[in-house]
């Protein structure tokens, strides 16, 4: 079973559309996502700096429509041959367009509201995140308890990304868990969390302007890892997935046990090929992140 996956927010890097603005189609397809925005989507993947393209705002519709470039490519031409799709985070986005439950267009719209209003919570004080990596989960978890922290996204492959206030975060890097490794990211606040309930309240108001579809897809949540039959209820886990934990290991658990042979990650790619390398050792991915990886993902579908 080949299995895509679409990557969250920090995958980005500036001029990472240049390969795929290079040719025509993908330039059209990326203009329509810009006039859904309401944002310049192709001079923020060719010339804006790490700065701008790190402003969740801008960050999530173009993560999103980045995906959706290749995306698009993949189920033109081997649709029937797609076992299912899954999204990290933002990513779920790009999923939930690729699994027919929301269009194009609506993902982008949606996805831009979600932006901008987890932007503005996140301006409401200073919060961060920071990448955990190795210890104990059950010592960690204390820890946070103590600092005020949450844990936001369960990554698996020994990686739990934690968030709250900045001073908290400091004092968890200066003095980590037994064996952990404390990695600041370069996020505007503290996702996944509490912090971001205002942002929750703002994207369902705009969720309820749009008609999910039943999926064609199979495609698991981020919430459990479960599978999800219903478009409307897809819709209500992206909108709670605002303040909720990511639970990526649980959905790498669910594709393990239902017997994935292979996995695509889609553009900008990198991060979830790395996280499965480790927590599905022996499926072989392939990352997407410019048009000339779409034949090593063709091969790997019709098992060349």
């Amino acid at each position: 079973m080949i299995v895509i996956v679409c990557p969250g927010q920090g995958s980005q890097t500036p001029g990472f559309l240049e390969p795929w603005l290079a040719d025509a189609r993908y330039a059209s397809q990326l203009a329509r996502y810009s006039e859904a925005s309401g944002m310049d989507l192709a001079a923020h993947g060719t010339t804006s700096d790490a700065d701008t393209i790190r402003n969740t705002a801008v960050a999530q519709p173009l993560i999103v429509a980045a995906g959706l470039l290749a995306l698009g490519s993949i189920l033109e031409q081997r649709r029937d041959a797609i076992g299912g799709i899954a999204g990290h985070s933002v990513g779920e986005f790009t999923a939930a367009a690729g699994a027919g439950i929301l269009s194009d267009d609506d993902a982008i719209r949606l996805v831009t509201e979600r932006g901008a209003a987890m932007a503005d919570a996140a301006a409401a004080s200073p919060t961060g995140m920071s990448a955990v990596v190795g210890g104990d989960e059950t010592e960690l978890l204390a820890r946070l308890s103590e600092l005020g922290l949450a844990p936001a996204n369960f990554n698996g492959g020994g990686q739990i990304v934690v968030a709250g206030d900045l001073a908290a975060l400091e004092a968890l890097k200066s003095d980590p868990p037994a064996g952990a490794r404390v990695i600041p990211l370069q996020v505007a606040g503290a996702f996944h969390t509490q912090h971001m309930a205002p942002a929750v309240d703002r994207l369902r108001a705009a969720a309820a302007s749009i008609t999910p579809h039943a999926p064609t897809l199979p495609i698991w949540t981020n919430r459990d890892g479960s599978p999800v039959d219903d478009g409307t209820a897809f819709v209500d886990l992206l909108v709670g997935q605002v303040s909720s934990p990511v639970r990526w290991d649980l959905t790498m658990e669910t594709l393990g046990a239902t017997g994935v042979t292979g996995i695509i990650e889609v553009a900008p790619a990198g991060a979830l090929v790395g996280l499965a390398k480790r927590a599905l050792r022996g499926v072989p991915t392939v990352a997407i992140k410019t048009p000339d990886d779409l034949a090593a993902a063709f091969d790997l579908i019709d098992g060349k």
